[in-house]
C-alpha cells in the first residue's frame, strides 16, 4: 500500500522590508512521503522568500516536470520556477529552459555540489541561487508541528523566522544572482 501526504496547516504572518510585502498567509501544504521535514520547511522558506499572489507549489517530488514553487501568467507561461535542495547541472538547465527566472534555494553541505555542480551553470542568465545555513535550518525543522505557526521578517537578505520555539536567524548566502 503506498504512503499518502501528509498535511500541514501553515499560518504564516509576512513583513518582507527588502520589497514591502506584508502579508498573513494561510494555506495548507503537502509533505510528500519520501520528503524530510527539513525539506518541507525549505520550501516554506522559498515561499516566504519569493511570495507573490501568484506563487504556488507544484508537485516537486512527485512529477519531475514541476517544480517545488513556481509562478505561472494568465497565458500559462511559467515567469518562475523556484526549485530546492541540489540539483544536478542537467535539471538546472532544462529548468530554466522553461521560465524566464529560476531561483534555487540549495541547503545541506554545498561544498562538494558548489564545485561539480554550481560552477557547470553559471553561463545561465536567469539562474539565482541562495544557500540556506545548516544549523538554524535544522533548529527550524526540529519536531515540526502539524499546524505551523509562524511569524516571519525578511530584512537585508536576513530571514527572521519566529515560532514556539523562538526566533531563528537565516542568513541567506548568495552562491548567484540575486533575489
Amino acid at each position: 500500500m503506498a504512503l499518502s501526504a501528509t498535511p500541514y496547516k501553515a499560518d504564516i504572518s509576512l513583513t518582507d522590508l527588502d520589497r514591502g510585502v506584508y502579508e498573513t498567509l494561510r494555506f495548507t501544504v503537502a509533505r510528500h512521503p519520501s520528503e524530510t521535514e527539513e525539506r518541507l520547511v525549505v520550501r516554506l522558506l522559498a515561499y516566504v522568500l519569493w511570495y507573490n499572489e501568484q506563487l504556488a507549489f507544484g508537485r516537486g517530488l512527485s512529477d519531475v516536470d514541476e517544480p517545488s514553487l513556481w509562478e505561472k501568467s494568465l497565458d500559462d507561461r511559467v515567469l518562475h520556477w523556484i526549485e530546492v535542495g541540489q540539483p544536478d547541472s542537467e535539471r538546472l538547465v532544462w529548468c530554466s529552459r522553461r521560465c524566464e527566472k529560476l531561483s534555487l534555494l540549495a541547503y545541506g553541505n554545498l561544498r562538494v555540489w558548489t564545485t561539480k555542480v554550481l560552477d557547470g551553470v553559471r553561463h545561465l542568465k536567469n539562474l539565482n541561487v541562495a544557500a540556506v545555513p545548516q544549523e538554524p535550518l535544522e533548529a527550524l525543522a526540529k519536531d515540526l508541528p502539524r499546524s505551523i505557526n509562524w511569524t516571519v521578517m525578511i530584512s537585508e537578505g536576513t530571514v527572521f523566522v519566529t515560532d514556539e520555539n523562538g526566533q531563528h536567524e537565516l542568513q541567506l548566502e548568495w552562491l548567484m544572482g540575486e533575489r
